[in-house]
């Protein structure tokens, strides 16, 4: 088939791209080198058709029509033909968004002397006639009269004979729509299975597709509607931060299905058609949302490009998907959170990955406590323990600094310019990045440039980032980092505090950049470690036998009733601010010896209910009750201390009224809580236990308080 004839049947409708195929990845290189057999009449591959009244499901957005009869799908060559329209039409074939090209191969310029081919650089080409883009040439928007006129604009002459010269070239050019694609024709009695059964086989003579690629194609054979459903749901959890390919999906099929991580085959087969959509639905309305609200709330995970390797995300969801329709228990999260960070930090998933998914999905099928296991087995090939060493040189892409971005943001850190809290989502001006502290511009003035290794290695390590907003940090700029921290100290103290940054204004100034990075390194060795080993840390907490025993023993030091999280009795409303009455008390019991506090009972004993609250979480329950109760606590209080100190339970009385049990035990450091002022601002605030109630101390009173309680 002519090439020409090929373009004409894409615009026509009368060519498409079944799903099954993979996306466009050529590079510019591929499309050059393409472009370049042509015009000199190389041989350039064959494609294989399949014309069928009965199509599987197309690429983009048009839908198969019983009344358009026979349509042609092109099963093999689509880079090539991807390629050729792009540079040929200077467009995007109707079958493509630009979000789904991974690379824009268009934009390649032709010298109408030599049929050089190259992408434009400005040094060459500007100022250059003989340099045109191809497209132009195959548009014929470009002659060799038109060259004529543009080098008489620059004061040259071209002689006839290299007038005829360039005319020829630029008839080679165009000449490549008359070549021909020799077509291999699968017959249109042909199976939707049969086809795809071909096209597997002729696949290995094209870019190769992966065996979750081959499975896709092979479900799309059964499920026609399957590609489009997977991609509707990434496009939703896309919304909320979570970026997934859809080779994730069927990587996640295959292990709910059969606890695997490498027989991509095993999906292959119709018998998995039934199973396979009814796993899908659970994932969908279920699971998927379930586990990304886990790592938001629980491992404050925002986005996916925070994490290293979204396969550690496959056993947490194979481990949910088992569970059936029970949600996980708090320590069954903290185990999978724990895990997950470790899996991160320790690059579990970055090669093998078909063998250790194979590995860790039998461990989640057959292990009592599978995350404990899991976690075991990173020990067995990874120190767990962190090391100041690590740190060193090490740039942003380390997956310790996603570790303590996490961290920073468990412990409500706040951007150093703005005072904005780092978890909050913001508008597109207030995008968090990471900034240098000490800018770059003048580490390079004394020697951390990129001609000494090492120290522009030091210069960009991560311990020298600290997270602002995008707002912050263009106002930030170049300014140094003894002036600008100074700047913080004045306006933000505790943001420096809050995300690990060295107070000792000595160590600001230029000359001490390196033990500035060590005192850094040795603050976050022992934050981070101490973050993920109180993750799971948990000590037993006694408590009454009965709900009726504890409210008959009333108020005390060590036990307090509230009516409600954040439902106002009074005004008949939500009050948010009731929410942070929770977090006063919690903190108060925290910094003295610990208690117990009670939703859901006034302050006289009578049982209230959490109806209210249930009612105001969008018709929640329990489960979303502890979450959202968890994650103002995470924020406020910080997750290490919540997770190892905290614990939640209910309890229903005799009216089926349910009543939230909070356990606190005592912190081991003094919990300082960052609240805003009336003008908005972050204040510190330190409560304690003072008969039952929560008291407020100055800073005066505080002070010898922490010192007898702490040290």
């Amino acid at each position: 088939m002519k090439i020409r004839t090929i373009l004409e049947k894409i615009d026509e409708k009368q060519l498409f791209i079944p799903a099954f195929q993979r996306e466009y990845v050529w590079k510019r290189d591929d499309a050059k080198q393409l472009i370049d057999s042509l015009i000199k009449e190389y041989p350039t591959g064959t494609m294989l058709t399949w014309e069928t009244a009965n199509p599987p499901e197309l690429k983009g957005p048009h839908k198969y029509d019983e009344k358009q009869g026979a349509v042609r799908l092109l099963l093999d060559g689509q880079q090539r033909i991807t390629s050729l329209y792009m540079l040929i039409t200077g467009e995007l074939p109707s079958y493509y968004t630009i979000s789904e090209i991974m690379n824009d191969t268009r934009g390649l310029y032709v010298n109408l002397e030599t049929l050089e081919l190259a992408y434009y650089m400005k040094t060459r080409m500007e100022n250059n006639p003989l340099w045109q883009n191809i497209t132009d040439v195959f548009q014929k928007r470009v002659g060799a009269f038109d060259l004529q006129t543009k080098f008489t604009a620059i004061g040259k002459q071209i002689e006839m004979k290299e007038l005829k010269k360039l005319n020829d070239n630029i008839s080679k050019i165009t000449g490549v729509l008359e070549r021909d694609f020799p077509e291999q024709i699968i017959p249109v009695k042909a199976t939707i299975r049969e086809a795809i059964d071909i096209f597997y086989k002729v696949n290995a003579s094209g870019v190769a597709l992966t065996d979750a690629e081959l499975a896709l194609a092979q479900i799309s054979g059964y499920w026609p509607q399957a590609r489009d459903l997977f991609k509707a749901k990434l496009a939703n959890l896309q919304k909320e931060g979570f970026i997934f390919k859809l080779d994730f999906i069927v990587y996640v099929l295959l292990g709910c299905l059969y606890h695997q991580g490498s027989d991509m085959k095993k999906l292959h087969g119709e018998e998995n058609n039934e199973r396979l959509r009814a796993a899908w639905d659970r994932l969908d309305k279920q699971v998927l949302d379930y586990v990304a609200n886990l790592l938001r709330s629980n491992a404050y995970v925002d986005h996916t490009d925070e994490i290293n390797s979204v396969y550690a995300l496959v056993p947490m969801i194979v481990y949910c998907f088992d569970k059936g329709d029970q949600h996980l228990n708090e320590t069954e999260i903290r185990k999978m959170v724990k895990w997950f960070y470790y899996s991160q930090i320790r690059a579990r998933y970055v090669s093998q990955l078909p063998q250790k998914l194979d590995r860790d999905l039998r461990t989640v099928a057959e292990s009592a406590h599978p995350f404990d296991d899991l976690l075991q087995i990173i020990s067995e090939e990874s120190r767990l323990e962190i090391s100041p060493s690590e740190f060193e040189g090490r740039g942003i892409s380390h997956p310790l600094f996603s570790l303590m971005r996490w961290y920073h943001k468990s412990r409500m850190a706040v951007c150093l310019t703005t005072g904005i809290e780092l978890r909050r989502n913001m508008g597109a001006k207030y995008q968090l990045e990471k900034d240098h502290i000490f800018p770059y511009s003048e580490l390079k003035k004394v020697g951390y440039g990129k001609e000494n290794r090492v120290k522009y290695a030091l210069a960009q390590e991560f311990t020298n980032r600290a997270i602002l907003t995008q707002f912050a940090n263009r106002a930030k700029s170049a300014t140094s980092a003894q002036a600008y921290l100074g700047q913080v100290k004045s306006h933000f103290r505790v943001a420096l505090e809050l995300q690990s940054i060295p107070e000792n204004e000595e160590l600001w100034k230029i000359e001490n950049y390196e033990q500035f990075l060590a005192e850094r390194r040795k603050m976050l060795v022992e934050r981070l470690n101490a973050f993920l080993e109180g993750i799971t840390a948990t000590e037993q907490v006694a408590v009454p036998v009965t709900l009726d025993d504890m409210i008959a023993e009333g108020e005390s030091d060590e036990l307090e009733f509230k009516s409600s999280l954040r439902w106002d009795y009074v005004e008949s409303r939500v009050n948010k601010d009731l929410e942070m009455v929770i977090v006063k008390s919690v903190a108060a019991f925290a910094n003295s010896q610990g208690g117990t506090l009670m939703i859901g009972v006034k302050d006289d004993g009578e049982v209230l209910g959490l109806e209210h609250d249930y009612i105001s979480l969008d018709g929640g329950d329990r489960d979303k009750f502890e979450r959202h109760l968890r994650g103002i606590l995470n924020n406020h209080i910080g997750a290490s201390y919540v997770a190892g100190k905290v614990r939640v339970r209910f309890h229903v009385d005799g009216d089926d009224l349910e009543v939230c049990q909070v356990d606190i035990l005592p912190a081991q450091k003094p919990i300082i809580l960052i609240l805003k002022d009336k003008g908005g601002q972050p204040v510190e605030k330190f409560f304690v236990r003072s008969g039952n109630s929560s008291l407020h101390l100055s800073l005066s009173e505080m002070n010898p308080y922490v010192k007898e309680r702490f040290d």
